[in-house]
């Protein structure tokens, strides 16, 4: 049996670069059946046939002389969503595989307004996950968070010494040994929602990073922003309702 690196089998098969092809791999795009291909540099059998997921594209939700609001696929990086709508900035981030509402600013003026409202935890947040194992009332984590960057990746971890975090969690659908919920959370740490889940023993489906189960993306939803007045919905996707 002949081997050679994933992304160079890829590339041909797809026609496409081997930088495009490293990239499809690391997003998580990339499957043989229904496992994911993990390793870009991995070696398999020449003659593998690889399952690609095609992304979605940004859709716009609202749009003034102040912000630009869109809907996030999941598998893009924000920073990319960033480029296609300059000259607008990013007013926040979602994570990767996150999907969801997505605010970008216009102008300095709006930026500072809405940064304020950020830091006075003036801005509602509503998400929706399928968490890991069966919630069967509401619970509110209450845990301060720090956060360490390593080779360009952030880990976040409960600890006495980090910044405060709340968040509020509530089960809507019981399936199986798994239950979709709605977060809501106050302050906003970079991964406030998975590691306060996973300190409760209910990590998000598909979060390996916070001991989720492997799946096709991490099963979490930016659903609802409400900012300075105005409200922003991105609606649920298929993956959310139909998953079981």
């Amino acid at each position: 049996m002949a081997l050679e690196k994933a992304y160079k089998i890829l590339a041909l098969q797809e026609n496409i670069s081997n930088g495009e092809a490293k990239s499809m791999i690391d997003r998580g795009l990339v499957y043989v059946g229904n496992k994911k291909v993990m390793i870009a540099r991995g070696e398999i059998d020449v003659n593998t046939n690889f399952r690609v997921i095609k992304v979605e594209k940004a859709k716009p939700i609202f749009e003034n002389d102040d912000i630009v609001v869109v809907d996030k696929p999941a598998y893009i990086n924000s920073d990319e969503i960033e480029r296609q709508f300059k000259p607008a900035v990013l007013l926040h981030r979602l994570d990767r595989e996150t999907s969801g509402v997505l605010m970008l600013v216009k102008n300095e003026e709006f930026r500072q307004r809405a940064i304020k409202e950020f830091k006075q935890d003036n801005v509602y947040k509503e998400y929706i996950a399928w968490v890991e194992g069966i919630m069967s009332e509401p619970m509110e984590v209450d845990k301060p968070i720090t956060t360490q960057k390593k080779n360009n990746k952030a880990f976040s971890n409960v600890s006495p010494k980090g910044k405060p975090a709340r968040s509020e969690f509530f089960p809507d659908i019981v399936s199986a040994n798994k239950t979709k919920i709605k977060c809501i959370i106050h302050h906003g740490r970079t991964h406030q929602i998975r590691v306060h889940l996973r300190y409760i023993d209910h990590s998000i489906v598909g979060d390996e990073q916070y001991g989720g189960r492997r799946a096709k993306r991490v099963m979490l939803h930016a659903y609802k922003v409400r900012l300075l007045g105005m409200e922003f919905t991105a609606p649920e996707p298929k993956a959310f309702i139909n998953f079981e």
